[in-house]
């Protein structure tokens, strides 16, 4: 009993590691559980003795876990209606350390979306090297390569990651100036104050999943961004109950029918603050988990969901 309770104990403390590993690498929150879950049962199954590193056991099963659902997701995806965007979480995260902001940026919307350009392997060794800190050798093992290999993935990964601008984070004062500026066009009707903020290259995403009225292509420039944002929604929103929330670790809208969130809007920044990306989510499939937080640590990575 006393073993099980040591292995059950061992597990939990991994569990937010290992989820905010498997959100990361799928984007859909339901398939980073069954990832995580799939995990403890073979955990359970396994003979400690035979385990010299239980952490980084952990990792390489849920890690494999989540390749092969990728594998499956793919060919879902080709099927997809509309723009996919990754499942929005409503968060709340622990303060953030100087030395922990690549962790914590690696959670927005725009983040998760450069991810899906990366094969999956690009993806997994990028995260467990470079979000997560494990070292090469611990990666390569994980993924079943040799540690050359796995270094030529992670360098790959890493170049194709910096040449996007998907990881940079927002003052306060910059999410609350836009976000101020967005509901003032909703309510004017006009984008006056959103011009200096919107980036020459925004564009603007909304994910239906064929469950929810969306459109259907990608708005891009300021001027159709701004009129969308002005004229469209400032009609569709005019009644909804509209709160402002932390989304993937970043200052975000959700709109509510009674109790029921049946929109979000979370957004991407350039380094001058200006905003070049904003993802609105309508899939009522994907808005499960934005009724409570999950607890984000950046230090670690991990996912506590209440």
């Amino acid at each position: 009993m006393k073993t099980l309770e040591t292995k059950t104990k061992r597990f939990e403390d991994a569990r937010p590691q290992l989820m905010g590993l498997a959100y990361r690498m799928l984007g859909v929150v339901a398939d980073a559980e069954d990832a995580v879950q799939d995990t403890f049962l073979k955990w359970q199954a396994a003979d400690l003795a035979g385990i010299r590193n239980p952490e980084a056991w952990l990792v390489t099963v849920c890690t494999n876990r989540c390749l092969d659902i990728l594998k499956s997701a793919s060919r879902t995806r080709m099927s997809y209606v509309g723009p996919w965007i990754p499942e929005p979480l409503q968060t709340e995260t622990i303060s953030i350390q100087e030395e922990d902001l690549d962790r914590a940026q690696s959670l927005t919307t725009a983040f998760l979306l450069l991810l899906e350009r990366l094969t999956p392997k690009e993806r997994a060794a990028f995260l467990l090297r470079e979000i997560f800190g494990k070292p090469y050798d611990e990666v390569a093992r994980t993924l079943g390569i040799k540690e050359a290999a796995c270094r030529q993935l992670v360098s790959r990964a890493a170049k194709s990651v910096r040449q996007d601008q998907a990881r940079f984070a927002p003052s306060a004062e910059q999410q609350e100036a836009f976000l101020a500026a967005f509901q003032n066009a909703l309510v004017t009707g006009t984008a006056d104050q959103l011009g200096d903020l919107l980036a020459e290259t925004v564009s603007l995403r909304t994910d239906g999943g064929g469950k929810a009225t969306a459109i259907s292509r990608v708005l891009e420039g300021p001027e159709l961004v701004g009129k969308f944002i002005a004229r469209v929604l400032g009609r569709l929103w005019a009644d909804a109950r509209i709160e402002r929330r932390e989304v993937n670790g970043i200052g975000g809208l959700v709109i509510l029918d009674a109790d029921t969130v049946v929109t979000a809007m979370t957004i991407g920044y350039t380094p001058e603050g200006t905003v070049d990306r904003i993802y609105i989510t309508r899939n009522p499939d994907k808005l499960r988990h934005l009724t409570a937080p999950a607890r984000h640590d950046p230090a670690t990575g991990g996912l506590r969901f209440h």
